[in-house]
């Protein structure tokens, strides 16, 4: 059974560890690996972000630049530009949390102003000096995930002499540096960064001892979603039109979600929720059971 925690968002409380919770995804990029960038446009992202919310979302996931391998920076103006009209208007009208998935201080500081409540940063409070003042200024949730590099070349650099023991000390050293820039430990969560400078064979072997991260007591959070790694097992049934196989990948993602959760995960982000709400409520079924 998954360890308990309870998670409190700046007034938004989700229980973790009784059920699993599932995080929404919501690009606004043009250039989204995994949706073509289909909710670039204001309007459009905000009833995408209510319809994860009606699909069982328990947290909707903002973000307004790529991470997709060799993706280029994005400005902190122009994520703000992109982010901020969508997190106002979207906090009026759903009753979850807002997470915003960001490396810049200067962006989690206006999105949280704006309504978000959790700051998602994939460089781990590591790209931006000022990320922990903020998160702790601010008292929330912090997302500290693993990855080697940055988007642009971490693919490059996917290498590791020992990858669990690497990951082991990366989470060692940013938790302490978290707590010693007056970050409670009660808002951290950790995410093993599936698909962040890693190879194919990185990432099977995160997910298959992916209880390991059980031993830092801290709630996990999971990215399988329409990942790379699901092309590859699934290459007998794609030809290059990617975002015309999107189905299958998300048939793929349902079985890493089950594995992810049987291992430990407490939370998981998805861009197809209402799948994704029925594979957990199966999954979290069996492990309630006696």
């Amino acid at each position: 059974m998954r360890k308990a925690y309870k998670l409190d968002c700046r007034g938004y409380v989700l229980e973790l560890g009784t059920r699993t919770c599932i995080m929404g995804i919501l690009n606004i990029t043009p250039d989204s690996f995994s949706d073509g960038g289909k909710f670039f446009i204001s309007d459009t992202a905000i009833a995408h972000g209510e319809k994860l919310t009606g699909d069982g979302a328990d947290i909707i996931d903002i973000g307004g630049e790529s991470t997709k391998p060799f993706s280029k920076p994005v400005s902190a103006e122009e994520q703000i530009r992109r982010i901020i009209p969508v997190i106002k208007e979207l906090s009026k009208r759903i009753s979850i949390p807002i997470s915003i998935d960001t490396t810049d201080a200067s962006v989690a500081k206006a999105a949280i102003e704006a309504g978000a409540s959790i700051v998602n940063d994939t460089g781990a409070m590591r790209l931006d000096p000022d990320m922990a003042d903020i998160v702790s200024k601010y008292n929330v949730p912090v997302v500290l995930m693993h990855m080697k590099g940055i988007p642009e070349h971490m693919q490059k650099i996917a290498c590791y002499d020992n990858l669990l023991k690497e990951i082991k000390k990366f989470f060692l050293d940013i938790i302490n540096f978290a707590e010693a820039n007056g970050i409670d430990r009660s808002k951290i969560i950790i995410d093993p960064g599936i698909g962040f400078g890693k190879t194919f064979d990185h990432n099977i072997q995160i997910l298959k001892d992916q209880d390991f991260l059980k031993t830092f007591d801290f709630p996990v959070l999971t990215g399988p979603s329409r990942k790379s790694f699901l092309k590859n097992i699934l290459k007998d049934y794609f030809d290059n039109e990617l975002y015309s196989k999107i189905p299958l990948l998300d048939a793929g993602t349902q079985a890493v979600i089950a594995v992810s959760v049987l291992n430990g995960a407490h939370i998981i982000r998805v861009h197809d929720v209402a799948s994704a709400r029925l594979t957990t409520k199966i999954i979290d079924t069996i492990l309630k059971s006696k």
